[in-house]
């Protein structure tokens, strides 16, 4: 199915089976799938600002948030897969709101900190915004909506780096105190924090068949419509992800040998193909693919068996590299620019830092839509993903020592350098999101949780790399020595099949 400019805002395609869009109505959010896609990226984007809006403000407790995170993320996946993504994303988001009201009551260091430790809570969405798209997108372009939200969201991180600055200049201006300021900067964020969860959990279903108690309706339509010509009686439906059929929009009521059901009611606009009786061949295959993506509640077998996964070890660890990096270079670049480059000042240095942030907007999507492609180019192949995550995670590191080697003095080349360190760790976490859905289809919850998790340890792992390099004054030092950690794991982990041992096709 190829591109087409429409895709952008009309309603998708919906494969017949699964009842996943085949494209992201990215700009018409009426559409179920689009307002799912809208809320996923933009609910993120919210947490990951509310969870940086200490960073602009006050420094030097950077660790302590990433580490509660990360203990946010390993408990969201199982609760995701138990509970639905949407009522965790927007359960995390009130939740988070909370220690992000009670911020302006911080008077010291033990106050700061903890207060930090528990606004960590909103940036455990990440894993319910990577399950919730996943849920709604088709195999054909999963990879380029889990990094679109992904991406978006994650440049929260560098709107927080103006927009806090810009309401606390604006209050200054209005007469109040810089204590003041301060503090009433944190209403913002926290007012969008509230509004965009009590959203999202109002105008979003769980699935595309509604309630997440209705998630397994989906490919249980048997093969015999009700009606049928003759003209109907020659066509065909493949497999899911290769529908051939010209599409018409009106949904189709199907038998079943226990009951009928209906395809969900879906949206006027959205497109269906036609009733047509599949072929004895593809029978087993389309209702056993369908099934193979139904989430199911995690046991603690489960949590075992995906903990100890080749896979799950893959996943984890690329992602403590490229979201690691991002996080740790994210929290030192502003004072590296300074250092070198004083005539820079405070506050132009860490404009210059933010950049890193925003480009998320295009690199991390830039790394979901190269790995859907080489899936398309290479006829499925979910080696070509995993090829290209592992060029990502080793190019990042590559960059790395580049730029801990030369420790530039070059404005133009040290930001240079910087944007293909972005890039590479960007894109190498929209291609993780890409892969990751095919590995564990019924349990994407659980493998999301330990693989954001992976990315959190990775960052609190890398911060401490900056703070013991010469007391924490050698920034040079630590981005070699994060590079090297890099380009160990992609050789490491390159052997490790993409699917676990016996799963055939993935979703």
């Amino acid at each position: 199915m190829g591109f087409k400019f429409s895709h952008l805002y009309t309603p998708p395609e919906v494969n017949p089976v699964t009842f996943k869009a085949r494209s992201i109505p990215f700009f018409n959010p009426r559409d179920v799938y689009g307002r799912v896609f809208f809320f996923s990226w933009f609910g993120f984007m919210i947490a990951f600002w509310a969870w940086y809006t200490f960073p602009p403000l006050v420094a030097n407790s950077n660790i302590v948030s990433p580490v509660a995170t990360l203990l946010v993320r390993l408990v969201a996946g199982p609760l995701c897969d138990q509970f639905g993504p949407r009522k965790v994303f927007g359960g995390l988001l009130l939740v988070g709101a909370i220690p992000l009201g009670l911020a302006p009551l911080v008077h010291n260091a033990t106050g700061l900190y903890v207060s930090r430790f528990f606004i960590g809570i909103l940036g455990g969405s990440l894993v319910p915004c990577q399950v919730w798209s996943t849920g709604f997108f088709d195999k054909n372009v999963v990879g380029t909506a889990n990094a679109l939200t992904g991406g978006f969201g994650t440049a929260g991180g560098g709107i927080t780096y103006f927009i806090m600055p810009a309401v606390y200049d604006a209050l200054i201006g209005s007469g109040h105190t810089s204590g003041q300021a301060w503090r009433l900067t944190f209403l913002v964020p926290l007012a969008m924090a509230i509004t965009t969860g009590v959203a999202l959990i109002v105008l979003c279903p769980d699935s595309p068949t509604g309630k997440w108690s209705e998630r397994h309706l989906h490919g249980q339509t048997n093969t015999e419509p009700e009606t049928e010509t003759d003209a109907e009686k020659t066509s065909v439906v493949d497999i899911p992800g290769q529908i051939t059929d010209k599409p018409t929009p009106s949904p189709t009521k199907w038998k079943n040998t226990s009951r009928a059901i209906e395809t969900p009611d879906l949206e006027a606009g959205h497109q269906l193909p036609p009733p047509d009786k599949p072929s004895p061949t593809t029978i087993p295959s389309t209702i056993a693919a369908a099934q193979n993506e139904v989430i199911q509640p995690p046991t603690a077998r489960d949590l075992v068996r995906i903990a100890c996964s080749p896979q799950t070890a893959f996943h984890t660890l690329t992602y403590l590299c490229s979201f690691g990096t991002e996080l740790a270079v994210n929290m030192v670049l502003s004072s590296y620019y300074a250092k070198n480059f004083p005539m820079l000042g405070q506050t132009a240095a860490a404009n210059w830092a933010a950049m890193f942030g925003f480009l998320n907007f295009v690199t991390r999507p830039l790394g979901g839509v190269v790995s859907d492609l080489l899936y398309g180019a290479f006829g499925g192949s979910l080696w070509a993903k995993k090829a290209w995550l592992v060029a990502c995670v080793g190019a990042a590191g590559v960059v790395m020592i580049v730029v801990g080697r030369l420790d530039p003095h070059d404005q133009g080349v040290m930001f240079g350098l910087t944007a293909l360190v972005a890039m590479f760790v960007q894109a190498g976490n929209g291609a993780n999101f890409s892969l990751l859905p095919h590995v564990h289809p019924t349990r994407n919850g659980v493998l999301s949780g330990f693989t954001g998790a992976g990315g959190n340890l990775g960052g609190v792992l890398f911060s401490i790399v900056f703070r013991f390099m010469d007391s924490g004054t050698n920034y040079a030092k630590g981005f070699w020595v994060i590079g090297v950690i890099n380009l160990v794991v992609a050789v490491g982990v390159c052997w490790i099949p993409p699917l676990p041992k016996g799963q055939v096709g993935g979703r």
